[in-house]
């Protein structure tokens, strides 16, 4: 449940990504909306989870094939770890929020490629830099659980990050001719807000996480405190 919260709270902070939300946003305006934003979510969250479980399949496997067994000091550190990447993440765009909130959102230029290339080809780029997504990846990976239980947590990571894209299709489908005015205001709020909105998302991930690294590691040290003052005390009595 720890690492499931884990997955979940970072995977909804990245969802709040402008690279992929002001894409989509944009699809959503043109003549083959539906069809344009399905193979775009696929694309960019096909790229994200195929990276994700190379990851934990490739470098992973060889990790756990040094600390097979992970205890869980070291599980609770990597929560820590996991936890403080998305609050420097957080910081770093609350500072920059002016900067970033002026420059303008990414309209895609398909040139002639399909909308599921043009995921792949943003995510493929944004993948190198996804330091939150990395973070989680280390996390599960030394949690000791087995593959499967691993490939299930990166899985749920990828459908946090990919719901405002599921969202805005919904929008698509479901508003009808309200649709493009819904969706119009959503990218000036956007365009506007983005950098205080994903800061402030982040922020909460962080704070969650590292709470729950942390918590781990104090109560983990005090249970061996007690485990130490129980041989210490049978020690003096019984020499």
């Amino acid at each position: 449940m720890r690492l499931l919260g884990l997955a979940i709270s970072i995977g909804l902070a990245d969802s709040m990504n402008p690279s992929t939300i002001a894409p989509a946003l944009y699809l959503a305006t043109g003549e083959c909306a539906r069809r344009d934003l399905i193979q775009f979510i696929l694309g960019a969250g096909g790229v994200y989870l195929l990276g994700g479980v190379l990851m934990v399949l490739g470098p992973g496997e060889a990790l756990l094939s040094l600390v097979p067994h992970p205890d869980p000091l070291t599980r609770y550190i990597l929560e820590t770890i996991a936890g403080s990447v998305v609050l420097i993440a957080a910081a770093v765009l609350w500072r920059r929020r002016s900067h970033l909130g002026q420059r303008e959102l990414p309209t895609p230029s398909s040139g002639g490629r399909s909308a599921f290339v043009l995921g792949v080809t943003i995510m493929g780029v944004e993948l190198p830099t996804a330091f939150p997504y990395f973070a989680v990846i280390a996390a599960v990976v030394g949690s000791g659980l087995n593959l499967g239980g691993q490939v299930i947590l990166i899985a749920v990571y990828n459908v946090c990050f990919v719901l405002p894209l599921l969202g805005i299709l919904a929008t698509v489908v479901f508003a009808g001719d309200r649709a493009e005015a819904i969706l119009a205001r959503g990218r000036d709020f956007l365009q506007r807000r983005w950098p205080v909105l994903l800061a402030g998302v982040a922020l909460l991930a962080g704070v969650f996480v590292t709470v729950l690294g942390v918590a781990g590691i104090l109560g983990r040290g005090h249970g061996m405190s007690a485990r130490l003052s129980r041989h210490l005390r049978h020690f003096i009595t019984h020499g």
